[in-house]
């Protein structure tokens, strides 16, 4: 037996363009999402599209990015954010409407710190990496100093279907914006043809948020 290389055996780096990038039927009309949570492992970062406008709260799309696609989705955003803000000035704020919706979501869906939530609520940094909680506070008569809830129980008000507990993988992402929201396509690069895998669409107001979780996760990693 010898290891020299089979002449037979196609060898070949392949060049991808995401302009091709196939759009399936039931993955072009997207979805919509109005929070996000963030999560890290040792060779992957999970992102949670929420949709928290009904109850019960759910994971309207799950995507899997390796560590270094999610450092340059990262730059991407940042750029496009600029982008939004040289056509359109700075970003609106949210609606009353929506506002008052999301502030009447409980202490035990917002308490995460990579969940977008609306002016007003509490925060505290928490990772897939955190095994341990701290005792609750005293109680006290000021809402702001409500202990938030640990991530078990963030998940334990989501629903999240089994068929996306696994996610959608992506090595790419291709954001545009409107006026008033942004779009993402998360895209798998795999010859013979890159495939758009999740399509998301988010209000203009929650982006910042995004960009703001991704930063905090992959500073904690």
């Amino acid at each position: 037996m010898t290891d020299e290389p089979n002449p037979e055996q196609p060898v070949q780096q392949i060049q991808h363009s995401s302009a091709t990038a196939r759009i399936p039927d039931e993955i072009g009309r997207g979805v919509f999402a109005t929070a996000v949570i963030v999560l890290h492992g040792t060779h992957e970062y999970t992102i949670d599209f929420v949709q928290s406008l009904a109850r019960p709260n759910r994971v309207a799309s799950r995507i899997i990015l390796p560590p270094a696609v999610a450092n340059q989705f990262v730059l991407a955003l940042e750029q496009a954010l600029e982008k939004y803000r040289a056509s359109f000035g700075e970003l609106p704020h949210e609606p009353k409407p929506q506002q008052q919706d999301q502030r009447q979501m409980s202490e035990k869906d917002t308490a995460h710190s990579d969940i977008s939530q609306p002016e007003g609520t509490t925060s505290k940094e928490t990772t897939t990496e955190n095994t341990t909680s701290k005792a609750p506070a005293p109680e006290s008569n000021s809402s702001n100093t409500t202990q938030p809830a640990p991530i078990a129980d963030i998940y334990d008000n989501l629903k999240l279907p089994d068929d996306m507990l696994g996610g959608v993988y992506a090595n790419m992402a291709s954001i545009s914006h409107t006026g008033s929201e942004f779009c993402f396509d998360f895209i798998a690069q795999f010859f013979p043809r890159s495939a758009v895998t999740a399509r998301v669409y988010m209000a203009a107001p929650r982006v910042p948020e995004l960009l703001n979780s991704l930063k905090r996760s992959i500073n904690a990693k």
